[in-house]
């Protein structure tokens, strides 16, 4: 058996909430995902309200209900929080045993105290843990189809006057303490997590664990100028011919006369020649300029101009006048408008179906920093396939697109997916990965209800990006395809040369409908 665990960092607790449902309801895989929340005070499903002494928003928390049991609980930076989404066994009697769960999770937690010198200890009728009678590490779990959700919360090192604000699970007389409080000196939060992947990866059943990690400390990006020479010493098999025909000519005078952008020329695609000669495109709307700065991409990153209200309807006559049968929408990020262009989308969208209606519409979205509603607004709209990428593995994201984030992406996948429509992803590959961090992420994809994937090779745009740090060969990229087929993608187009659209009218194509809605 494999434990997949993953160190997320700080993750607001609608995210971490929603992907723990998707990793719950879409995979019978065992994983462990630790991070950290902003604060947030959580009333379990037995809460007593009056057990929150002060509003949550006057000293800069949220309050979330949630289905864990217990009572009410605080959330923050310095507290590691750990939720195993684990199969319980059954019993003899068919049951799933939830209190032999808790002790299990007691019991890893008094393990890893025992290794920075604490003494940890149960209480007779009191989930958690306690030290010198003060509580230390909090439990509270939900099974639901013999699976687990929720788990426990460490004080390392946050802020005890938080829990001042609240009676902590509603027990008013005992205290409550941290590693740093007992030790003198909190521990590395990086130390801590070692020693809890060791510990429940000895109580939870896990003969392996499978990690990843995102990044501890945040790299400066773009990289320094001067990086390696070699990134833009091409091989061969990465050497595209130019095709000027006709085709390529049509479109590209058909860009100009609507004044489009697309994401072929503003990211320097290499497909560039052989779509635009099949009359296929991928349109940019928002504009050209981005407000996020990615490691790895060519797009303006200036001050970005209004958006502009005519561009859906533009979008929509050229579909037409292309005759395009799967048109492929997708934006630069623009964090400076209040939905994150969701709307834009929305109208873009109903657009293309309006004027040509035998027309798949595909969305390739940013994340509109995780917010719901916005992303809501797009959901609504019915894309055909919504495609939003998670473009690297999780210890290079900080450095490849530190505006966005590993579980934030694999949290707007599960979102789409919760929403009944057909979801499909990318990484692009050369940054500094390992095969095994790929093959982590494709389970990570898969594991949230992914239905495509696309797996193509980093070209690095100019001395200010992130330079090449390996070619993939043509065989390499056939191995990780076939990975990603075996692991149940319904559509994988896995080469040097692919990119998020390549091909999406086939990927489009094969999926079938009573497949979307079982996975």
């Amino acid at each position: 058996m494999t434990l997949r665990v993953r160190w997320l960092g700080r993750l607001p607790y609608a995210e971490a909430l929603d992907l723990q449902r998707a990793l719950h309801a879409r995979t019978e895989d065992d994983y462990l995902l630790l991070l950290e929340h902003p604060h947030v005070y959580t009333l379990g499903k037995r809460a007593d309200p009056a057990h929150v002494l002060t509003p949550p928003a006057a000293v800069g928390a949220e309050l979330v209900r949630t289905d864990r049991g217990g009572d009410v609980t605080y959330h923050g930076p310095g507290q590691l929080v750990g939720y195993p989404i684990v199969t319980l066994d059954e019993t003899p009697a068919g049951m799933r045993d939830v209190v032999a769960h808790v002790r299990r999770l007691e019991t890893a937690l008094i393990d890893v105290l025992a290794g920075f010198g604490l003494r940890g200890a149960r209480e007779d009728g009191l989930a958690g843990v306690w030290v010198n009678g003060a509580k230390i590490a909090a439990i509270g779990v939900r099974v639901a189809r013999g699976r687990t959700m929720h788990g426990f919360a460490l004080n390392v090192d946050p802020d005890l006057a938080m829990f001042g604000h609240i009676v902590p699970c509603g027990i008013a007389d005992r205290g409550v303490t941290s590693l740093a409080a007992q030790l003198g000196e909190a521990p590395p939060m990086r130390a801590v997590v070692d020693a809890c992947i060791q510990a429940f990866s000895e109580h939870l059943g896990g003969t392996t664990v499978e990690r990843a990690d995102v990044a501890w400390e945040r790299a400066a990006v773009p990289v320094a100028l001067g990086a390696d020479p070699s990134a833009f010493r091409r091989p061969e098999w990465m050497k595209v011919r130019a095709d000027l025909g006709p085709g390529y000519r049509r479109l590209k005078r058909l860009v100009r006369d609507e004044a489009l952008h697309t994401v072929c020329e503003e990211a320097g695609c290499p497909n560039i020649f052989e779509c635009w000669s099949q009359g296929t495109a991928t349109f940019m709307i928002l504009g050209e300029r981005c407000t996020r700065a990615c490691g790895y991409c060519l797009v303006d990153t200036r001050k970005p101009l209004a958006v502009d209200p005519e561009e859906p309807e533009r979008v929509a006559d050229a579909v037409g006048r292309l005759g395009l049968a799967h048109a492929v929408i997708t934006s630069v990020a623009r964090d400076d408008v209040a939905d994150g262009g969701a709307s834009a989308f929305a109208a873009t969208i109903g657009a293309v179906r309006r004027r040509n209606p035998t027309t798949t519409v595909e969305v390739l979205i940013p994340d509109c920093k995780g917010d719901p509603e916005s992303l809501d607004v797009i959901f609504a709209a019915r894309p055909d396939v919504l495609n939003h990428n998670l473009e690297t593995v999780a210890r290079l994201q900080r450095s490849a697109r530190p505006s966005a984030g590993y579980a934030r992406s694999l949290t707007v996948l599960a979102r789409a997916k919760d929403a009944g429509l057909v979801t499909k992803s990318g990484l692009i590959l050369g940054m500094g990965e390992t095969d095994d961090e790929v093959r982590a992420a494709l389970i990570d994809l898969r594991a949230v209800g992914t239905d495509i994937v696309t797996l193509g090779q980093y070209l690095r745009p100019s001395r200010a990006h992130l330079p090449v740090a390996r070619w993939w060969t043509p065989d390499e990229f056939a191995a990780l395809g076939d990975h990603a087929r075996a692991l149940g993608f319904a559509h994988v187009e896995s080469g040097p040369l692919v990119r998020s659209s390549y091909h999406a009218r086939d990927g489009a194509a094969a999926i079938e409908p009573s497949r979307v809605e079982a996975s």
